[in-house]
C-alpha cells in the first residue's frame, strides 16, 4: 500500500461556508460526523453550528495536507500525488502518523541535540539579561 498513488482529484464548486458542493464530494458528511459522535457517546447530540464548524474544520484540514502533499511531490519533480508526500507532511507537520501505510523511507524526524557548550551560552546569556 506504501506505494499507492492518487492520480485525479475531483474538486467541487464552493457552496456555503465555502465548502465544496454537493455534499457527496465531502470526505467528512454529516451522518458520518453524527456517527463518530455516537461511538464516542451515544447521548451526545450536536449543535447545527458545531456540526458546520467541525465540517468546516475537517474540508480545511483535508485541504492544506493535500496543497502540502502537492508540494512536496512537485519537489520531487513528479506529476502523482503518492501516499509517501502525505506521509512524509503528516508525521513533520502535524506529527502524525497513520497506521497500516508504514514505510522504511520516511524515517522520524528528530531534532539535533543541543550541546554542553550551547547549553552553557544560555545559562550565561539568560544570567546577564536578569541583571
Amino acid at each position: 500500500m506504501a506505494n499507492s498513488t492518487v492520480t485525479a482529484v475531483k474538486v467541487g464548486t464552493p457552496g456555503p461556508a465555502g465548502r465544496t458542493s454537493p455534499e457527496g464530494s465531502q470526505v467528512l458528511s454529516k451522518k458520518k460526523l453524527q456517527d463518530l459522535v455516537r461511538e464516542i457517546d451515544p447521548n451526545e447530540q450536536l449543535d447545527e453550528d458545531v456540526e458546520e464548524m467541525l465540517l468546516q474544520i475537517a474540508d480545511d484540514f483535508i485541504e492544506s495536507v493535500v496543497t502540502a502533499a502537492c508540494q512536496l511531490a512537485r519537489h520531487r519533480k513528479s506529476n502523482t500525488l503518492e501516499v509517501k508526500d502525505v506521509q512524509l507532511h503528516l508525521e513533520r507537520q502535524w506529527n502524525m502518523w497513520i497506521p497500516g501505510y508504514g514505510s522504511d523511507e520516511i524515517r522520524p524526524f528528530k531534532k539535533a541535540c543541543t550541546t554542553e557548550a550551547h547549553k552553557q551560552r544560555m545559562a550565561l546569556i539568560r544570567k546577564t539579561t536578569k541583571k
